[in-house]
């Protein structure tokens, strides 16, 4: 699926050091840098619930993406985060 066909939708990125940021799509260019505006990142814990934290409008580069995806918000929105325990992602290794 094209990144065009995902323009102001909810996706979830995440990034080559492990970092899982959620947001609305409002543009990408040729390198497959992305804007979101209304973004958070989720920071996943083994010890407590996910935190969520506020990052507004975002840039992230398209070197730095190791995956993008479409985010269902009506599952996301029955999901109890502060009761979602996981280890965070480890970087990627090339």
């Amino acid at each position: 699926m094209a990144l065009q066909e995902w323009i102001n939708k909810t996706i979830t990125v995440i990034t080559n050091d492990g970092r899982n940021i959620v947001g609305i799509l409002r543009g990408f260019d040729q390198t497959v840098n992305i804007v979101l505006e209304e973004s958070h990142e989720r920071v996943f814990s083994s010890s407590a619930g996910v935190e969520q934290v506020v990052l507004g409008l975002y840039v992230v580069r398209g070197d730095n993406i190791a995956v993008v995806g479409e985010l269902d918000e009506d599952i996301d929105s029955r999901m109890d985060l502060s009761e979602v325990k996981a280890a965070p992602l480890k970087p990627l290794t090339h």
